[in-house]
């Protein structure tokens, strides 16, 4: 077989895994978790997408992969000054729904689990309905990782919640305490369990799943060390996410890339977060419905 170049080995292995990945750096760790031998010249990489590549074994250079104490230690520390928020703007969402669909490839979530869901709301009888994605909030002042027996589930100190799923013991205590329904309990086995079996779990990532287990959004954490937004904002078609760090002012939207002052957004556009009163102090704000995806036409009623 004819021996590629670095270069065009990069190219086969896509935009997934990352150019500075093949020296065995982190972006290359975190996105190819497993290598898995198909035959004598081939191996097949399991991408954190969940998808599999095929590559030419002999341009693949031997990396050591974190263990799994490596991963949660880092995954615990988080990233070392910074402070991740997300704008959701309700005007934009037309529920095209690539966010969700990304977010389950990501994470190996199974059809019916959602990390983050678009719910279509009316805030009253005679007011125009909207779309609203519904992430985990990751409060600055979270009730689900303060009633964990285990300590599986933690805030870290750039913002993020995340979870461990080699702690956690599936008691269910953080889904009671969380206000705004965003997590989810693995009543089966995980999608893809038989193509993940053997893949050092990423705890910023929850991958792979476990039966049993808690999951929720994670903003990705994964994708973030990688220096990449979110799933969930790079999927989206409308312009509805903007993701970024609050320590920098500034955040980025994942379809246009424009990046914008994340205190002027917030201001110009009477930004909220959700149930304010319980002082959970989200770190997910709303941008209103200005302009709404449904014309609303008042009924007409007929009094003869």
């Amino acid at each position: 077989m004819e021996k590629n170049t670095r270069r065009k080995f990069m190219k086969t292995l896509g935009a997934s895994i990352g150019v500075a990945s093949v020296a065995g750096s982190s972006s290359l760790l975190n996105s190819c978790a497993k290598i898995e031998s198909n035959n004598g010249d081939k191996i097949k990489l399991l991408t954190s997408s969940g998808e599999l590549v095929e590559v030419d074994k002999s341009q693949l250079k031997p990396a050591e992969m974190p263990s799994l104490t490596e991963f949660q230690k880092r995954g615990r520390e988080g990233l070392p000054g910074k402070s991740w928020v997300m704008v959701i703007d309700l005007a934009k969402c037309r529920n095209a729904r690539q966010c969700m669909k990304a977010c389950q490839n990501h994470h190996q979530l199974r059809p019916e689990q959602h990390h983050i869901n678009v719910l279509q709301m009316q805030d009253a009888e005679h007011t125009a309905p909207y779309y609203m994605p519904k992430p985990c909030q990751h409060c600055d002042n979270p009730p689900c990782t303060k009633v964990c027996p285990v300590n599986a589930t933690f805030k870290r100190d750039d913002g993020i919640v995340l979870i461990d799923n080699e702690r956690c013991i599936g008691c269910r205590f953080c889904i009671a305490a969380c206000p705004y329904s965003a997590r989810v309990f693995n009543w089966f086995e995980p999608r893809d369990a038989e193509k993940y079996k053997g893949v050092t779990y990423n705890i910023e990532a929850n991958v792979p799943q476990k039966k049993g287990t808690i999951s929720k959004c994670l903003f990705s954490a994964d994708r973030l060390r990688d220096g990449k937004l979110p799933s969930c904002v790079s999927a989206c078609p409308n312009g509805v996410y903007w993701f970024g760090d609050r320590n920098e002012d500034a955040v980025t939207n994942g379809t246009t890339k424009e990046t914008v002052n994340l205190t002027a957004l917030l201001k110009q556009n009477a930004a909220y977060t959700l149930m304010e009163e319980l002082g959970t102090k989200p770190r997910v704000y709303y941008l209103p419905p200005k302009d709404r995806a449904f014309p609303f036409q008042e009924e007409i009623k007929n009094d003869h």
